[in-house]
């Protein structure tokens, strides 16, 4: 299966994301409240939902359930500007009564269906072991075949190929992030 760099990119920014929320200065994992916080913040938050769409759609974590994974999958195909209408997803995402509010209030905003498709389209890879970045250190297991892994296991039906692939380990992704980043008008980390 093919990923557009478009969720290649997002995908290494909103795992990220979720990282950062994830501990406190102690160590103490405070992702749910940290999330409920930001949750409050929706109308800040939908001001930035097309610059930088990971960073929001951090709010709808665990919100969607997906029952066609075929339909996500040709949803990761398609870079920003070439994805189809949030309508077309109704019978194959399913959003939690607790985040259709939010949802909703998304929907209210300019670009709000763009960034439901893309806010779908991240937590379906954050879901998904297949889409985890490799980092060069991680050991391989036993049973793959040249190096791939079998992630037919999880339901998602095969390896992720790409152009920047994330088998590059940590550092391509990290590259094509930066390069997706500086595209979009930011500068560069060095």
């Amino acid at each position: 299966m093919t990923v557009s760099h478009f969720f290649e990119a997002l995908n290494l920014s909103y795992l990220s994301e979720l990282d950062d929320l994830r501990l406190d200065s102690e160590g103490q994992d405070v992702l749910n409240k940290r999330l409920d916080d930001k949750r409050q913040e929706i109308v800040f938050l939908s001001k930035m939902m097309e610059v930088n769409p990971e960073m929001v759609a951090v709010v709808l974590h665990r919100g969607f359930s997906f029952s066609l994974p075929a339909v996500m999958d040709d949803l990761l195909s398609r870079e920003a500007d070439e994805f189809p209408e949030w309508q077309t997803f109704a019978d194959v995402v399913s959003i939690a009564p607790w985040a259709q509010p939010i949802a909703d209030a998304f929907l209210k905003e300019p670009g709000g269906e763009w960034f439901l498709t893309a806010a779908a389209g991240l937590e379906y890879m954050a879901a998904r072991p297949a889409f985890a970045p490799v980092s060069a250190g991680d050991d391989q297991e036993d049973d793959d075949v040249d190096g791939e892994q079998d992630d037919e296991a999880d339901g998602v039906g095969g390896v992720v190929e790409s152009d920047n692939s994330f088998s590059g380990g940590a550092g391509a992704g990290k590259e094509a992030a930066d390069d997706w980043m500086a595209d979009q008008g930011f500068d560069r980390k060095d």
